[in-house]
């Protein structure tokens, strides 16, 4: 697949593109920076990805973020910043990405990384599971506009578990110690484990929709 990478960092994304590289060195890639809270960042981005592959086929809705915020205390920059990159980025990414796949052949697949507080609310985590919470309500959302249009574009949910990314050091604004912790109860998922599941809902026949898949660590208790 031609493939392009999305991120704020700079830095980041040239680190992928040269691991990528390493490994598939006639890989057709495109990392583009920019900021999802952005819309006009996100339309230059759909602009440069359309110029050099002409269109989106496969739109994987990954980013975001938590913070600590609960509602009785919780600072209305932190709520603004998940609302802004959990849901409404969400929401510009797919409606570009779904406007390429008409034009393409109404077909396609759009893969939303949820996350198992879509499915639950933990404890002071009010807004961030809110925010996951309205994942699955798009993707339910979009299934449903879709068979109206009588679209063959397929939409699937991923709610993970405990993943050892930067996740935990976000939540915790910026505590190395409390991330630590939360990733050394028992063995968690790493990145690859849910880009497996991308791969899995993606290998699926085409009359096969993968609609929400659940993952956590065999040892996650809730």
């Amino acid at each position: 697949m031609k493939v392009v990478v999305c991120a704020r960092r700079s830095d980041r994304l040239s680190a992928l593109i040269k691991a990528i590289r390493a490994r598939e060195p006639k890989a057709e890639l495109l990392a583009v920076a920019c900021d999802l809270r952005d819309e006009a960042a996100i339309e230059r981005m759909f602009a440069a990805l359309r110029a050099r592959f002409g269109g989106v086929d496969v739109l994987i809705n990954n980013a975001g973020i938590g913070r600590a915020a609960p509602l009785l205390s919780g600072a209305t920059e932190h709520w603004r910043e998940m609302l802004e990159l959990n849901v409404l980025a969400l929401c510009i990414c797919t409606r570009e990405a779904i406007a390429d796949m008409r034009q393409r052949g109404d077909d396609g697949h759009v893969i939303h990384i949820a996350s198992m507080a879509s499915h639950r609310v933990p404890p002071g985590s009010g807004v961030y599971s809110a925010s996951k919470f309205a994942v699955r309500s798009l993707t339910e959302g979009l299934r449903l506009e879709l068979r109206e249009a009588q679209s063959d574009i397929r939409v699937t949910a991923i709610s993970p578990g405990f993943v050892e990314t930067e996740f935990a050091q976000n939540y915790a604004h910026g505590d190395a110690d409390q991330a630590r912790a939360t990733y050394s109860r028992y063995p968690v998922l790493q990145p690859a484990d849910v880009a497996d599941m991308v791969a899995y809902a993606m290998r699926a026949p085409a009359h096969v929709q993968i609609h929400d898949l659940l993952v956590r660590p065999t040892r996650q208790p809730g």
